[in-house]
């Protein structure tokens, strides 16, 4: 039996496109045996908004509001149980697509349903915010060469990445830790790993930032 543990029981990985969130969230859970939650990746509407097809963009977006809402009353019962439950999303990063890619008209009734299922959510222990550049997550999104993010532009991961940023600069729900991820290499170099999993061992409050050793 696995005896090591975190400190914590919610643990939500959150980054732009091409960060390597759910890598991430995979090698943790196998770490500590915990209980992974990733976000729906079968929208059916997701092609339709690569698409640019018009009202996809509402359309997507409240499905993965729906979907991540009932995925996260299910953390609330599993929580009972006092297992480690990683995630490769915040419910709050929900927000952060819907601001970028509705419109007004679309927002007012989105923000509506959003206030309304947000108060039955679980705020994670722990936000794990990756960050990377505009080169990294597009070489990334190329090596990974899923059909529908092939037609993501450098201008919308730009728009996606200031958005990020805004977005956990006035963050509070939480406390989080951002880790840069330019230089970092989880699944192919141990020390990474290693290093993070040390971070996550320590008390953290409020926002701070983990500087890895290799990139100082």
């Amino acid at each position: 039996m696995n005896t090591e543990s975190l400190p914590i029981d919610y643990l939500a990985i959150d980054g732009p496109i091409g960060v390597g969130k759910t890598t991430l969230v995979e090698m943790l859970a196998r770490r500590f045996e915990g209980v992974k939650v990733l976000e729906d990746a079968t929208n059916p509407f997701l092609d339709k908004f690569y698409k640019d097809r018009p009202g996809a963009a509402f359309q997507t977006q409240l499905y993965y509001l729906l979907s991540r809402f009932q995925q996260q009353q299910e953390i609330i019962q599993r929580e009972l149980f006092r297992k480690l439950v990683v995630a490769d999303y915040p419910f709050e990063k929900d927000r952060i697509f819907a601001y970028l890619n509705l419109s007004d008209d679309e927002l007012l009734i989105y923000d509506k349903l959003y206030a309304m299922l947000e108060a039955q959510v679980p705020a994670p222990d722990l936000v794990l915010y990756l960050v990377a550049d505009v080169d990294t997550c597009m070489g990334r999104i190329q090596k990974r060469n899923r059909a529908y993010e092939k037609r993501l532009s450098e201008d919308y991961i730009v728009e996606l990445l200031d958005a990020y940023n805004h977005y956990y600069h006035h963050y509070q729900r939480s406390p989080v830790l951002v880790v840069d991820t330019r230089h970092l290499n989880f699944p192919q170099r141990p020390d990474d790993f290693e290093e993070l999993i040390a971070q996550l061992k320590k008390p953290i409050k409020g926002t701070q930032y983990y500087v890895p050793l290799g990139s100082r």
